[in-house]
């Protein structure tokens, strides 16, 4: 049967087609890329670097600040002095019961003194050696020795102790053998590893969980804040994606691959995750990819603007 001009009889649009359609118009558009001849590739400084297939755990993330050793260096100094007056008292007890009985022995009150200074000192000795304790942690690795040489290390500043709080559920159960380090101003600067890490007691002004970190003397500097992250699960296959090869547009952040001599096609990436060498980048690039590591900023111009010429 023919079907007449009638709008009962037009045919209507597909429900599954609908749909597609505006996808397909609500879809972002899609990275061109540029497409440059060899004489345009070289007078724009285009540098290419193959993308470097690496592992990466993931991170919790806090804030580190640096004790001053001035601290430390008290702590020592009182515990030194608690001990040698312990020493002492506890010599001239031991001197006066030995004199006990015989024609040099001390009067009944200079020997119940000499007790009880020895008493006075073991105890004044005994919190020293709790105050330590109780500032630095039970599991700081001159537990039971403060003539320990990394307690003397940090008291010279020798070496620094840095405390890390990272925020409450950012960290796994357990100790992490290492925190990884950076300065706030060098957000793209080279990271530092602590040397011994145990646990600290809880920062009253932060919640979260808190540890201390011993580091080289040179790392960073007494009271400075420095950025932490301890590794919190299995490494992640993926690769690195250099500073300099990366360019924002819309908010987002790029990378160009040269998928084939003089065609550059860009690439959105995750910079969430940043390396001494780069971004760890998990997806969306393949190891071994040709990534442009110098003058990116000028082939974003050229897409973005056709008619740009490379200067």
């Amino acid at each position: 049967m023919t079907c007449l001009p009638f709008a009962g009889c037009r045919q209507s649009t597909s429900v599954s087609e609908a749909p597609a359609a505006d996808e397909k118009r609500n879809a972002a558009p899609a990275a061109e890329g540029v497409s440059l001849k060899p004489e345009e590739v070289g007078k724009a400084g285009i540098v290419t670097a193959p993308a470097v297939a690496t592992t990466h755990a993931p991170e919790a993330t806090g804030y580190a600040v640096i004790i001053t050793r001035e601290a430390i260096a008290q702590a020592v100094a009182d515990l030194t002095t608690a001990a040698a007056a312990e020493r002492q008292s506890r010599s001239v007890l031991a001197r006066s019961r030995n004199l006990a009985g015989t024609p040099g022995a001390m009067p009944v009150e200079a020997q119940e003194t000499a007790e009880r200074q020895a008493t006075a000192d073991h105890a004044a000795l005994v919190l020293n050696e709790q105050r330590l304790s109780a500032t630095y942690g039970r599991d700081a690795p001159w537990k039971g020795n403060y003539r320990s040489p990394q307690l003397t290390s940090l008291a010279s500043g020798e070496t620094k102790l840095a405390r890390v709080t990272f925020p409450l559920g950012m960290l796994a159960a357990g100790t992490p053998l290492k925190v990884r380090f950076s300065h706030l101003v060098e957000a793209q600067g080279k990271s530092f590893e602590s040397e011994t890490v145990w646990s600290a007691p809880a920062d009253a002004s932060i919640p979260g969980r808190s540890l201390f970190a011993v580091l080289k003397g040179g790392d960073a500097s007494e009271g400075e804040r420095l950025l932490a992250r301890a590794p919190v699960g299995a490494p992640e296959a993926g690769v690195v994606v250099p500073f300099s090869a990366v360019v924002i547009n819309s908010g987002k952040s790029w990378c160009y691959i040269e998928e084939k001599p003089g065609s550059f096609v860009r690439a959105e990436i995750d910079t969430s995750v940043p390396t001494d060498a780069g971004y760890f980048v998990r997806a969306g690039i393949a190891p071994g990819a040709k990534i442009v590591t110098a003058s990116a900023g000028l082939l974003l111009a050229r897409e973005l603007n056709p008619s740009t010429e490379a200067d």
